[in-house]
């Protein structure tokens, strides 16, 4: 208890920029404690309390940063990095910096995707072509590919489908990053709310969506963007919070299996029924978690369930993508490399973040849109000769070197002898 207390005033010198959370390994940070050592009137600098401060480690360090597991992922990192061994600290805190970066770097090709899409529709709206929006061939491209749904009506609504998924996700996920305090990818999160309700904008007024149907989703957005941010600023009320996260828990496990399955029509029946029988379990384990009728882990579990059901969202369009490439090989030559390209960025950014603070979630999510929506598609585009080798092996060299700098300074700003440690952590916890 000695140790920790004479930490406590030690940290306070040094006041971390970013928030703190209790856990019950770790001491308060707080900065109303004055600075000197246990024995009352030393200075905190003399040579005892130096050997003492040296004795906390890299490993001590990292006792205090106990990797949660991956079942615990939407719980906060708890950073709290002012000691342990002074060179091996400055690494953790370099990467710590540098890792966040990358991950606010990534809104860069994530922006660059979306405005093209953007750009186009408010020139076919100011030049007052509204049968452009109509069609609007890039958000519904798999769905031309069979020509028994090439029904207008249908189109609609399985845009208004795509579209809806797209804003259920990014909102799930803005709100997991808020729970755990990640600016970076909370920006990431908005920004991808932001540029689909701009779309979806852009379609109500060329009058392609019924504007009912925009003032919901409308409602939905500003809602979910008010609470997550009020949130973020602990000026919520826990209550209404909850009742946010029963919302997207139901509606992340009702999209989840019927998105899946309509991947595989008209292979398979056309059907509502798995988002039926979902939505259904979704709302009972919403009841009974809140009545107290499950146990302490089936409650983490039940909170763990929107950000999950958002991820596996976005984790499944790679398959659809190449579900619709192995039905229609030529729709491979209709895929944008640079868009391809920009996608295996954008979330290979992220990977190096979700491996430092160890989120599993964050980190499967990543790695599988870079590696097989990304990546994925280039190497079809390269087997389908839309690309050079040049431009392919560039590709292939640019990621493995990248997967392998995030393993290598990950592993260094822990202190271990090996990545396959960090990976461990990542998956297991300590």
């Amino acid at each position: 208890m000695a140790a920790k207390a004479f930490v406590v005033h030690f940290s306070a010198a040094k006041p971390s920029k970013e928030p703190f959370y209790r856990y019950p390994d770790c001491p308060s940070t707080s900065q109303s404690l004055p600075l000197k050592s246990l024995s009352g009137n030393k200075p905190a600098g003399n040579f005892n309390n130096v050997l003492f401060i040296s004795h906390y480690t890299l490993a001590t360090l990292h006792r205090r940063l106990s990797p949660v597991s991956a079942g615990d992922s939407d719980v906060p990192h708890p950073f709290h990095q002012e000691s342990g061994n002074f060179r091996s600290n400055k690494a953790f805190e370099e990467w710590n910096s540098l890792t966040a970066k990358f991950s606010g770097a990534a809104n860069i090709p994530f922006m660059l995707l979306q405005l093209p899409q953007i750009i186009l529709n408010a020139r076919n709206l100011l030049a007052g072509n509204k049968a452009a929006l109509l069609a609007v061939p890039w958000l519904v491209r798999k769905q031309q590919e069979f020509v028994i749904f090439e029904s207008i009506v249908y189109k609609y609504f399985l845009l208004l489908q795509g579209m809806l998924t797209g804003l259920l996700g990014n909102l799930s996920l803005l709100s997991y990053f808020i729970k755990k305090r990640e600016k970076e990818a909370i920006v990431v999160q908005t920004l991808g709310v932001v540029s689909t309700y701009v779309v979806i904008s852009q379609l109500a007024v060329g009058e392609a969506m019924p504007m009912p149907h925009f003032i919901a989703i409308s409602v939905v957005v500003a809602t979910g963007l008010v609470l997550n941010f009020l949130n973020y600023f602990n000026m919520l009320n826990a209550g209404l919070w909850r009742f946010w996260e029963d919302v997207i828990t139901v509606g992340g496990l009702t999209a989840l299996p019927q998105v899946i399955w309509s991947t595989f029509v008209p292979t398979i029946p056309n059907s509502i029924l798995p988002g039926t029988i979902a939505f259904v379990v979704g709302v009972a384990a919403v009841v009974m978690a809140r009545m107290g009728k499950l146990s302490k882990q089936g409650v983490k579990f039940v909170r763990a369930i929107s950000g999950w059901t958002a991820t596996l969202l976005f984790m499944w369009m790679p398959v659809s993508q190449m579900w619709t490439n192995f039905l229609n090989p030529d729709n491979i030559k209709g895929l944008s490399a640079s868009s391809m390209l920009l996608a295996m960025i954008g979330n290979g950014l992220l990977i190096p973040r979700a491996l430092f603070i160890r989120d599993f979630m964050w980190f499967t999510g990543s790695s599988w849109a870079t590696l097989f929506y990304g990546y994925g598609n280039l190497v079809c585009l390269y087997c389908s000769n839309v690309i050079s080798k040049e431009f392919f092996l560039a590709a292939t060299a640019g990621l493995v070197s990248w997967i392998g700098i995030a393993l290598w300074r990950d592993t260094i700003a822990y202190g271990f002898n090996s990545p396959l440690r960090s990976l461990k952590e990542l998956v297991y916890g300590q």
